[in-house]
């Protein structure tokens, strides 16, 4: 054969190799298309969904005082847990009762803040403004209102402080024991704990914490809590805005004095600390940020600071901060009867074991008040 003849020849079977392969490739493509039966193509905005447990999770309840956001400090930063406020004891509590069966609604809880050594006090509370034996179940049934002296443990747990406690206890059965360590620097870790453990043992509409060493008129409390009782986000109290004192070794020392601003500014504005009140949902609020809540040195300014920045209703009520007699009596005299009374000076009444009788005499309620009081 002429080599002009073999070029000829293989030039025609390089062009039928070249027709082979084009018609496996379009049957290939056309097979694949057959078996996807789409096209690439990227995905529009609308298809990429969450999982639906994250997308639960960012679903923010907006009744009441938007106060369920939880941050868990434990746990992964980058994790935050929305929690319904109103389920968040049930959810949280280690007490409480099963969900199957609700519990008991109450008024208020009011908590008197005691210490080991106070004994005397909590005995002059006991015979003049607050109810005793049955009297006191007869209250917690009838009206709605729980009181209990609150004290946590010695550092030395099981020790001498703690029986004394706990025969007093067994004596009055009118104690509220917390997981605390007893120290005057750590009243703000108290009162967060007092709240924590009050709104899980019982549900009320209002919490109030008060020292053994001030006056109280129930019946006149709770007329004065009943007007705010449809206000979910509720702080009452005589609001002040003392100066921040940056001198060490003075009394309401603040270590802390440099957040505030340039030295000789005051506080924001918080309630005094012998008697307050607040709502449940702000007790709730408390119980569920305790680990993330900040203290400061003096404990009226560690709630009010705990409050800054929420919708909060804070209600300036000077009845609940009149003075020992003549103020208390005056105002009783006119009408115009106190929640509470105690002296500016001493931060309670002066020399509270001797005089309580005398102020209950002069200034407190008629008998029979309490209970003929409507809530």
């Amino acid at each position: 054969m002429s080599m002009k003849n073999k070029g000829a020849a293989i030039e025609q079977l390089g062009t039928r190799n070249v027709k082979w392969v084009l018609f496996l490739c379009l049957g290939s493509f056309c097979a694949g298309m057959f078996f996807t039966n789409r096209m690439w193509s990227m995905p529009e905005y609308n298809d990429i969904s969450r999982p639906s447990n994250e997308a639960e999770g960012i679903n923010l309840n907006s009744e009441g005082c938007n106060l369920n956001l939880v941050v868990k400090p434990n746990s992964n930063y980058s994790t935050v847990e929305v929690s319904n406020a109103q389920n968040v004891i049930k959810k949280l509590g280690n007490s409480e009762t099963a969900e199957s069966t609700p519990k008991k609604r109450y008024f208020m809880v009011i908590g008197i803040n005691t210490a080991f050594s106070s004994r005397k006090r909590r005995d002059s509370v006991r015979a003049t403004w607050m109810p005793q034996a049955e009297e006191r179940k007869k209250l917690e049934e009838e009206k709605g209102i729980i009181i209990r002296f609150v004290i946590g443990h010695s550092s030395t747990s099981g020790g001498i402080l703690d029986k004394a406690i706990e025969a007093e206890e067994r004596l009055h059965d009118d104690f509220m024991r917390l997981n605390h360590v007893e120290g005057y620097l750590e009243l703000s870790a108290k009162t967060k704990a007092y709240f924590s453990t009050a709104v899980a043992l019982w549900d009320a509409e209002f919490y109030i914490k008060v020292d053994d060493d001030v006056h109280v008129n129930l019946a006149t409390l709770g007329l004065t809590l009943a007007r705010h009782r449809m206000k979910p986000c509720v702080y009452i109290g005589c609001m002040k805005s003392g100066p921040v004192l940056a001198q060490k070794g003075v009394k309401y020392y603040e270590p802390e004095y440099w957040k505030f601003g340039e030295v000789g500014n005051k506080y924001f504005r918080h309630a005094t600390g012998q008697l307050y009140a607040i709502s449940k949902d702000l007790a709730t609020y408390i119980r569920v940020n305790q680990d993330v809540l900040h203290k400061y040195a003096n404990e009226d300014v560690s709630l009010g600071s705990w409050f800054i920045g929420l919708d909060v209703d804070h209600v300036d009520d000077r009845r609940l901060c009149c003075g020992t007699p003549p103020d208390c009596e005056w105002k009783a005299q006119a009408g115009n009867i106190c929640v509470a009374s105690f002296d500016w000076r001493c931060s309670g009444i002066c020399h509270s074991v001797e005089r309580m009788k005398e102020v209950h005499r002069r200034c407190g309620e008629e008998e029979g008040t309490l209970w003929s009081a409507t809530f």
